[in-house]
């Protein structure tokens, strides 16, 4: 199935609601229930042939085949390692979440802060699976995926050595939720390796479809604490971590026993009263399950003696299990960083609970097309997505004190980890927004060029581009219609995005760009109006027939081009003369007639030279005499031929017409506006004026197979 396909038949699952959590898509096209109940009837164990278990899934460096690390291990299911093995045993909680030989410390904040909100937690990891009841050797859990929910199918078997888990296991050695969660998460990307190394605001977002905001801690606002406080409230996930100082240390542990280029969760932020006023003080949890802050109000520290009894039983500080107290004061001068994932998302600084408008919106950087670049590439930059929000009512009670509407602005570049293992890096991504002019307001249906964007100043920015998995930031504006460019910061890199857009009140918003019209000229000529030299080069090239066929065709225009200086073209192809046939033959016969030819010969040579404008097509395009167009002049061009196409359509043009060197040379014009023409005038007879047409497979494999 052509990618294309796929991307039609996703628009109308979304329609149907499939993607949600409530409907999540099959990862790999496995459905939990009908592999358990196949396995139940046979009485088997499930082994995943789409993970297995074997050094492949372990990884493709450090944990390759030939690595050290991966020798020795042992692909043992829960009950193999211990008889009495349960999935979750009194419930999930922190403790649950112990780091093994796997540096995905990040992923373990997050499912450590995920405990902390069980019924976020049963999103993930669906109830009802257990070792005993129903076993069959197969569990599943759910996992939001740029944009959609997938549902994710495991067998039990987990790499072990020496007869103990390799990777994340629980203080409880008989559970073994968290274990089983990693591998269905490793198996998402590709591999356990694929893990290694990240942020904690990746593992929230994907287990909630929130957003997340990062805060340095060096410029924390002066309310942040109060934000902390609120956003665990809300349930929302917070992960920190400290900057290694010497980049070839990470992990290393502190006088004061903290552990630099690490993820921590936060866990807890209460006031304490302490002679006679009151401290602010935040729980932390190590995913290690040990090494904890030793400083002032950690779990010896003689502070908590002038802490009132009640206060002190409440905040249980005193446990050996990673999670220790600290002052916020320490909190925002050792550690670097801070992140809060917003779930539903909530407001965050607002006196009231409230949530976030949201949306979504899917997209591509395809090369050649819509991989312009940032504003610097000044010939491309215009070719990127567009996406219009319109703002219209102010927040209320704004935390600022100042007027306007807060907007969050998250847009996330797609398949991250999943292709680590072929050396594929991260992109320098960003956007860019603008306030749309006012000639254009009120209207989705238009895409802002060159004129507009090189000449308008943005009114927001990211400020640097970045090579993170997604970039977010918060901004607010007046009320009014604004675009939003989301790009790489070169041009011509190919990838795929999702852009999410959060309002704290209600706003629309809506991808920008043309509708797909078409005005096509209609040529009325008869016989007498026929011009004496085109008569004269038909008649070189019919045959015995008075008509020209494929061939003959191909070869007449073969010698049209070859005669040229000013234009490139290797030959006109075998299907766009077919095409040129079947568009202007009337009569049925497969070959075109003296009148027919003239229409063709009128087409060409209004595509090279004349618009509807009176100005050329082809050839004005052609900016450096190369005798062939960029790819990214398309869109225009077609415009001038009288085609609007939006930028879906526009990919496919691109990627079927243009060369190697993203080129349009002359004979892929024709044939590209030929087929277009072909295309519109076929729906059109199909269509009941409703905008749409409905096909039985016979027409259908006519239509597509002609």
């Amino acid at each position: 199935m052509s990618s294309t396909a796929k991307f039609l038949a996703k628009r109308l699952d979304r329609e149907d609601g499939v993607g949600t959590n409530k409907k999540p898509i099959p990862f790999n096209k496995q459905d939990y229930e009908s592999l358990k109940r196949e396995c139940l009837e046979k009485n088997t164990l499930f082994c995943d042939p789409t993970f297995p278990a074997d050094s492949e899934s372990l990884g493709y460096k450090e944990l390759g085949p030939n690595s050290s690390k991966a020798k020795g291990v042992e692909w043992k299911r829960p009950k193999e390692l211990w008889p009495n093995a349960q999935f979750i045993v009194d419930g999930a909680n922190r403790t649950d979440i112990c780091q093994g030989k796997l540096g995905d410390c990040w992923l373990l904040a997050a499912i450590a802060s995920l405990t902390l909100n069980h019924n976020v937690l049963e999103r993930v990891v669906p109830p009802d699976q257990s070792f005993s009841d129903g076993y069959a050797g197969i569990f599943h859990f759910q996992f939001w995926q740029y944009g959609e929910w997938v549902d994710v199918v495991i067998d039990d078997r987990l790499p072990t050595k020496d007869g103990k888990l390799l990777f994340v296991h629980s203080a409880e050695h008989s559970e073994f939720w968290s274990a089983l969660l990693e591998k269905a998460y490793a198996k998402v990307n590709g591999s356990y390796e694929a893990l290694i190394s990240g942020r904690a605001t990746e593992g929230f977002e994907d287990f909630t479809g929130g957003i997340a905001e990062i805060y340095k801690l060096s410029k924390a606002p002066p309310d942040l604490f109060k934000i902390i406080q609120k956003a665990l409230g809300l349930g929302s996930l917070l992960g920190c971590s400290i900057v290694a100082t010497n980049a070839n240390e990470t992990e290393a542990v502190t006088s004061l026993k903290l552990v630099e280029g690490h993820a921590y969760s936060v866990t807890g932020a209460e006031e304490v009263h302490y002679h006679g006023g009151l401290v602010q003080l935040v729980r932390l949890r190590n995913p290690w399950g040990y090494k904890e802050w030793t400083g002032a109000w950690s779990d010896n520290s003689s502070k908590w003696n002038n802490v009132r009894p009640e206060e002190k039983a409440k905040l249980n500080y005193s446990a050996k299990d990673g999670e220790f107290w600290m002052a916020y004061s320490d909190f925002v001068q050792y550690f670097s960083r801070l992140e809060i994932c917003n779930l539903t998302p909530d407001t965050l600084t607002s006196e009231e609970v409230r949530h976030w408008n949201y949306c979504q919106f899917d997209g591509t950087w395809k090369v050649g097309c819509t991989a312009g670049g940032c504003r610097k590439n000044k010939d491309t930059f215009s070719s990127n997505p567009q996406f219009v929000i319109k703002l219209e009512d102010v927040d209320d009670d704004p935390h600022d004190g100042k007027d306007g509407c807060t907007l969050l602005v998250g847009l996330m570049q797609k398949d991250r980890r999943k292709d680590k293992h072929i050396g594929r890096d991260l992109k320098s991504i960003g956007f860019y927004i603008y306030e749309v002019p006012d000639k254009y307001k009120g209207r989705s249906n238009v895409h802002l060029g060159s004129d507009v964007l090189l000449h308008e100043k943005s009114v927001a920015n990211i400020n640097d581009f970045t090579t993170r998995r997604e970039i977010s930031e918060r901004y607010k504006l007046p009320p009014g219609e604004y675009v939003i460019i989301p790009c790489t910061f070169k041009p011509n890199l190919q990838g795929s995005f999702i852009l999410r857009v959060f309002t704290e009140k209600k706003a629309t918003a809506s991808p920008m760009d043309v509708n797909i019209t078409a005005n096509i000229q209609k040529d009325r000529i008869s016989d007498s109006d026929v011009d004496p030299s085109c008569k004269e080069l038909f008649m070189q090239y019919a045959g015995n027939d008075s008509e020209v066929s494929v061939w003959e065709l191909k070869q007449m225009l073969y010698n049209f081009v070859s005669k040229r200086t000013d234009i490139k073209s290797d030959g006109f192809s075998r299907e766009t003369c077919r095409h040129i046939i079947d568009l202007l033959d009337k009569d049925g016969s497969g070959k075109l007639g003296l009148v027919e030819f003239h229409k063709l010969w009128m087409k060409i040579q209004r595509y090279l030279e004349i618009t509807q404008n009176n100005s050329e097509i082809f050839k004005q395009r052609d900016t450096d005499k190369s005798g062939t167009m960029s790819s990214y002049e398309m869109r225009d061009a077609v415009k001038d031929a009288g085609f609007e196409v939006n930028g879906k359509v526009l990919q496919v043009i691109i990627s079927h017409y243009a060369n190697k060197q993203q080129a349009v040379d002359f004979d892929s014009f024709v044939g590209c506006l030929i087929n277009l023409e072909m295309r519109f005038k076929t729906f059109q007879l199909f269509d009941k004026n409703t905008g749409k047409v409905e096909l039985d497979i016979l027409q259908w494999l006519c239509l597509t197979l002609n």
